[in-house]
């Protein structure tokens, strides 16, 4: 059932449109600032973006502050929202569960498949990010945010990191997506189901008044790999990023899991 899934979401146009369009922008953003040689001032802009300049290997990580904000969150949403909605709403989700294969199986082969998006789309973002900003501003020896210079293996070793958490808290949406598409038969209302929470917590995050519930809202910590750059790494938001997001993709998905397991499928 998981290779079944798989194979889906390789041989899907959309899959592969979506990920062109997220690395459409980075592109799109680093061409803009080669020609013009004009980029953000420090504390400006997406995260790194006023660096890279002087060393295009530090794209990778600008080309995921890109897009994490708005186009990266949507492009999840979308995906995990179709998982079981779609199939709902195409008329195959009851034949699929008559199968001998059992629904927490089926969901787990559906969850598989947008995990292997998410790791797929982030990599490849910050792939084509580093291919772009060699090509276009050069590369050489990396600086951490704190001015000290980092080896080729350290720097590696926090793009990586960085690559590992941003797709880490992508998986707190897919899995509100995935619920949310137990939930409706109409894959788009999941989706922007997933994308109201999503847009509410970006909002009370910046809201003063809202700052007793600050630190347990979703997109609280998703900017804090920028810490993995700097020396010492900072790891006090990055580890409770970390925690805050594994309570959402449990919360959410045995939620989904224990609504999937008793839904009364008609469709």
């Amino acid at each position: 059932m998981i290779l079944v899934e798989l194979r889906k979401l390789i041989r899907r146009p959309r899959t592969w449109l979506t990920i062109g369009l997220l690395t459409a922008l980075p592109t799109i953003v680093a061409i803009f600032l080669a020609t013009t040689k004009v980029a953000p001032r420090p504390g400006e802009g997406p995260a790194f973006l006023s660096a890279v300049l002087a060393n295009g290997a530090l794209y990778p990580a600008a080309a995921l502050g890109i897009v994490l904000p708005i186009f990266l969150p949507v492009a999840v949403a979308v995906i995990a929202g179709d998982s079981v909605a779609g199939e709902a709403s195409a008329g195959t989700l009851r034949y699929l569960v008559c199968r001998p294969v059992g629904r927490t199986r089926l969901l787990v082969a559906k969850l598989v498949s947008v995990i292997v998006f998410v790791l797929l789309a982030v990599v490849v973002v910050a792939g084509v990010g580093y291919l772009v900003g060699t090509q276009l501003f050069g590369s050489g020896p990396l600086s951490s945010t704190s001015g000290t210079s980092l080896s080729t293996t350290q720097a590696t070793l926090r793009t990586i990191l960085a690559v590992g958490y941003v797709g880490f808290s992508m998986l707190g949406v897919a899995a509100v997506a995935m619920f949310l598409s137990t939930v409706t038969d109409s894959a788009l209302g999941a989706a922007l189901g997933a994308l109201a929470l999503l847009v509410t917590s970006q909002v009370l995050v910046l809201l003063d008044a809202a700052a007793s519930v600050r630190p347990y809202l979703p997109t609280r910590y998703w900017l804090a790999f920028v810490d993995l750059f700097r020396d010492p790494v900072l790891w006090r938001d990055v580890g409770r990023g970390f925690a805050l997001q594994a309570v959402y993709v449990a919360v959410f998905l045995a939620a989904a899991w224990a609504n999937f397991a008793t839904k009364d499928v008609a469709s």
